[in-house]
């Protein structure tokens, strides 16, 4: 079986977000490495070449394969924000966070000034949470 692509490296998170190119995104990036790092406790990973991630659980996939995945993760793409958040968020949880779109286990933003900055802050610290009980019943004894 192949290697995931997205997986940490030894890469700069700095560099990383010093590089991107559009200075609202590089500045809202920065804004989510802050929340991110606030929320999890942990510094940032580059995971694969475009993603920074905080923390890392086992997680299992469609396929029953189980691997490592950040616990909460971001991503400043060229048109949007992407943050990867735990999907077992409440659909109600997201209510009051302003224009957004979601996919399976992600939030897209337009801009960090476009959305309630608390409701953001919550969306993350209970991805956080719903992670680490998640790990914790399928780990018992893990600790996390």
């Amino acid at each position: 079986m192949a290697e995931p692509k997205t997986r940490p490296t030894d890469a700069s998170v700095d560099e990383f977000l010093d590089a991107v190119p559009h200075e609202r995104r590089r500045r809202d990036a920065r804004t989510l490495d802050s929340l991110m790092s606030a929320a999890t406790g942990e510094a940032p990973v580059m995971w694969g070449t475009s993603m920074v991630g905080y923390g890392a659980i086992a997680h299992q996939g469609s396929r029953g394969t189980v691997r490592s995945w950040p616990v909460v993760a971001f991503s400043p793409r060229k048109t949007e924000l992407v943050l990867n958040l735990n999907t077992a968020l409440e659909e109600a949880a997201f209510g009051g966070l302003g224009p957004h779109r979601r996919g399976a286990a992600c939030l897209y933003l337009k801009a960090i000034d476009d959305v309630d900055r608390t409701v953001l802050e919550d969306l993350i610290r209970a991805s956080v949470a719903l992670a680490h009980a998640r790990s914790a019943d399928e780990q018992p004894g893990d600790g996390r």
